[in-house]
C-alpha cells in the first residue's frame, strides 16, 4: 500500500562544479529554460551560508540578458544594489552577475548572458 511520495527523481541534462561560486549544480531542462539545483561545496560559501541562515529553498531567480554589461549599467541607472560590479564566469560557459535582494523585494536576482552557439544561434546551451 502506498503511503506517501518519498522523493521525486529528475534526470538532469547538465551537471557542473562552479568552484568560483562554491557550488555544485544540476540543471533540468524545462522547455527553453532550466530548473537549477545548487549545493554548496562547503559551509563557508554563499549558498552554504544561505542554507545555514534560511534553510533549503528558493535561492535566486535568473534572467537571461542579451548583453550583461548593458544590463549592469541599466541596473546602476535604476539604483539597484549590485553584488557583482563586473560579470563573472557562470556555468555552461555563461557570464553572470547578481543583483542584491535588498533592492528586489528580498529575492536575489542573477543576470545571465548566454554565449552564442555557432551550430544553432537560436538554441540555449
Amino acid at each position: 500500500m502506498l503511503r506517501r511520495v518519498d522523493h521525486v527523481a529528475l534526470a538532469v541534462s547538465h551537471r557542473e562544479i562552479v568552484a568560483e561560486q562554491g557550488v555544485e549544480e544540476a540543471m533540468f531542462r524545462l522547455g527553453d529554460t532550466y530548473l537549477q539545483l545548487v549545493a554548496p561545496l562547503s559551509p563557508d560559501t554563499p549558498v552554504g551560508r544561505f542554507i545555514e541562515r534560511r534553510g533549503e529553498g528558493l535561492h535566486h531567480i535568473a534572467y537571461e540578458v542579451e548583453g550583461i554589461e548593458a544590463a549592469l549599467a541599466s541596473a546602476r541607472e535604476h539604483e539597484l544594489v549590485l553584488v557583482d560590479e563586473e560579470p563573472r564566469r557562470g556555468s555552461r560557459n555563461t557570464r553572470v552577475a547578481f543583483v542584491h535582494p535588498r533592492t528586489n523585494h528580498g529575492v536575489l536576482v542573477e543576470l545571465v548572458e548566454i554565449p552564442p552557439d555557432p551550430a544553432d544561434p537560436g538554441s540555449i546551451p
